[in-house]
């Protein structure tokens, strides 16, 4: 029988009970705080609980973002700020993070764009030969493969792709992403409704397997594309 994919990564085969929940303010001292100085910066003091443990590989993991932002004001207002809003952006005004397999660049959400509330839009590349993290949450998502070839591991089950092809992960899955060419990079654009889901306190997200921190082999010189 195939296990839920979000239990299995949690490792949980009983129910959670209320009596499993420690208290808010344990709660708060294990993962709710900030690091001496650093408030301003917006960096936690530790990885603290879920996707973050446990180590930090990528500075995006302790950066405090906005995944949902407040609507605030009367109803003509957000009205006509909607229609005053920037409609198109240029994917060069935005950076790569990540390394040095996977590289990822963010560019609609919340937090960058008033105009985005519940989608979340980002850039995804992979050195030949690399892969990303094992990982899942609760959202699902939508992969349309610009270039390269690749596949997903699906709880379990390998999915291959390649450029023109849409492909989906879906809810409460654990996945991980692979390049499959040794010579040609694999670029993908991620659509999900993320913040919406956060929204709703869908928040579970976990890594199984961190990213690997080692240059896959032949690749020591691979930098992201400069065209996305």
């Amino acid at each position: 029988m195939k296990t839920w994919g979000f239990r299995k990564f949690l490792n949980r085969t009983q129910p959670i009970l209320l009596s499993d929940i420690p208290p808010l303010e344990k709660r708060a001292e294990k993962g709710n705080f900030m690091a001496e100085g650093s408030r301003e910066a917006g960096i936690a003091a530790e990885p603290g609980v879920g996707h973050n443990k446990p180590e930090v590989v990528w500075e995006r993991w302790v950066k405090k973002r906005t995944f949902v932002r407040a609507l605030e004001g009367t109803y003509g207002e957000m009205q006509q700020g909607l229609y005053e809003k920037q409609r198109v952006y240029s994917v060069h005004d935005y950076k790569w993070d990540g390394g040095p397999q996977f590289f990822d660049k963010p560019m609609v959400n919340p937090q960058r764009m008033e105009i985005a509330q519940s989608i979340e839009t980002h850039l995804g590349a992979f050195a030949p030969g690399g892969y990303g993290q094992k990982h899942g949450h609760m959202n699902s998502a939508v992969f349309y493969i610009l270039r390269g070839e690749g596949y997903d591991v699906h709880d379990g089950e390998r999915i291959d792709s390649e450029a023109g092809d849409v492909m989906i992960v879906e809810n409460g899955c654990v996945h991980q992403h692979f390049n499959t060419s040794p010579n040609e990079e694999y670029i993908v654009l991620v659509m999900k409704a993320k913040p919406l889901f956060l929204f709703m306190h869908m928040v579970f997200q976990k890594n199984v397997k961190m990213p690997p921190k080692e240059v896959a082999p032949g690749q020591e010189d691979y930098a992201p594309p400069v065209d996305y």
